[in-house]
């Protein structure tokens, strides 16, 4: 093959090569940019572990609510610094732990080895409905967590343990996800 020929095909060689490497980069990134916490997939692997030798584990989500009307009003800066305020409260709250994750959008995932070596429930619970300060404006943060203690299991495993703390959270706004989709 000529040089030319060889350059000519190199763009779109090269734009599918990046393509599929920024895919794949993306579906096994271990960090949030956004945030530093885990994905789901560098999450999923360390919560097993946890899950595997410590029986009193605790773990939950966190969602936040009308995160949209939070962009909407004050503008994705603001939304960003809200997303941001969240992963480090959680972060902080779980400290040496556990571990914690941004799942996507204004969902987060963390378990924690021994919940009583933490500062309790209630404690993040306060902690994620304190308002956010961005550009010398106080925004108002909501959050819907549910919790569930791997003892309360009758199998301990982290998708039954997620499937538990989905429904205490979707109990915690006041309505259930799985009834809107039965009814």
């Amino acid at each position: 093959m000529e040089l030319p020929a060889i350059a000519a095909a190199l763009p779109a060689l090269g734009w599918a090569l990046h393509g599929s490497l920024l895919a794949r980069r993306l579906s096994t990134a271990r960090r949030d940019p956004l945030t530093g916490l885990h994905t789901r997939a560098g999450w999923t692997a360390r919560a097993e572990r946890i899950i595997a030798r410590s029986p009193n584990a605790l773990t939950l989500l966190v969602d936040l609510d009308d995160f949209k009307a939070i962009n909407d009003t004050h503008g994705h800066a603001a939304g960003d610094a809200v997303i941001t305020a969240t992963a480090s409260r959680l972060a902080s709250w779980c400290h040496r732990h556990g571990t914690a994750a941004r799942l996507g959008g204004d969902e987060f995932a963390a378990i924690v080895a021994d919940p009583a070596a933490t500062s309790g429930t209630s404690t993040l619970t306060k902690a994620l409905h304190h308002p956010v300060i961005h550009d010398d404006r106080l925004i108002p943060v909501s959050a819907s967590v549910g919790f569930c203690h791997l003892t309360d299991l009758p199998v301990r495993t982290l998708t039954d343990a997620l499937a538990a703390a989905d429904a205490a959270m979707y109990a915690a706004k006041g309505h259930s996800r799985r009834n809107q989709h039965h009814h």
